[in-house]
């Protein structure tokens, strides 16, 4: 770490990083030029006796490949190691990323169980326990637990409130619970922090139209496509403008 002094006929001091600090950055660099050969650097270095960070490094270089089991595994076993080292922090950030890749490779029960790891330790506070809450509510609503999903978004909105996802978790939670007042809300509060965001353009325009406002959801589903014309968000939001155009004979209003 480099500190720097300001002050008179003071001069910047270097104080050298642990060899296994150094390691570790050497191989978060390479797991963003080669993953492949960062996660042979991980597990080699976990073989020869590296400790969390060693586990830590493999979890990442499997997430950029992509092999989410794996990832989950390996930034598990890495929470482990720091809670054995009693770095609860450490630990309840690897909980998180455990859980997230558990998540993204479809585990939703795994990563609900790993948020649950992170935010019970009470390690986390501030924005990095909203974002876990968030997370968690992401985890539960895969599961199609709707309390569950409620009570850790307004955690999330009340901790991480600059987070356009979590108004648009919340408004698409709420317009599926069929409260459309509040779904309205909240997504006008997520197109506040994301003008251009082609998801919430398409979720603006399912909660308008549920709401009988076919205009205002055509002019939001055409923001969606022109946000981001081959998204997921943004095909989707033109095949319901094409499905509205067919409901009202063709013409466009």
């Amino acid at each position: 770490m480099i500190v720097l002094i300001l002050a008179a006929a003071a001069a910047a001091t270097t104080a050298p990083a642990p060899p296994e600090q150094l390691r570790f950055e050497a191989c978060v660099t390479l797991t963003a030029k080669d993953p492949t050969r960062a996660l042979d650097e991980a597990n080699s270095w976990s073989l020869g006796g590296g400790g969390a960070l060693a586990k830590q490094c493999s979890g990442m270089a499997y997430a950029a490949l992509a092999r989410w089991k794996p990832a989950a595994v390996a930034f598990e076993q890495a929470a482990r190691r720091f809670e054995g080292e009693r770095d609860a922090v450490a630990a309840a950030r690897l909980w998180v990323q455990s859980g997230n890749a558990a998540l993204a490779g479809g585990d939703a029960r795994t990563a609900r169980e790993r948020f649950n790891a992170a935010l019970g330790s009470g390690a986390l506070t501030g924005a990095e326990a909203g974002e876990a809450h968030l997370d968690r509510a992401r985890a539960a609503y895969a599961m199609a637990d709707a309390k569950a999903v409620r009570t850790d978004l307004e955690a999330a909105l009340t901790l991480v409130p600059q987070d356009p996802l979590a108004w648009l978790l919340s408004a698409t939670a709420a317009r599926r619970a069929g409260d459309l007042p509040r779904a309205a809300t909240d997504i006008a509060e997520a197109r506040k922090r994301a003008p251009d965001d082609a998801g919430v353009a398409l979720e603006a325009g399912n909660i308008s139209v549920m709401m009988g406002e076919e205009s205002k959801a055509r002019e939001a589903w055409a923001a969606a496509v022109k946000a981001a014309p081959e998204s997921d968000a943004g095909k989707t939001a033109a095949t319901l403008i094409a499905r509205l155009d067919a409901a009202n004979g063709g013409a466009a209003k």
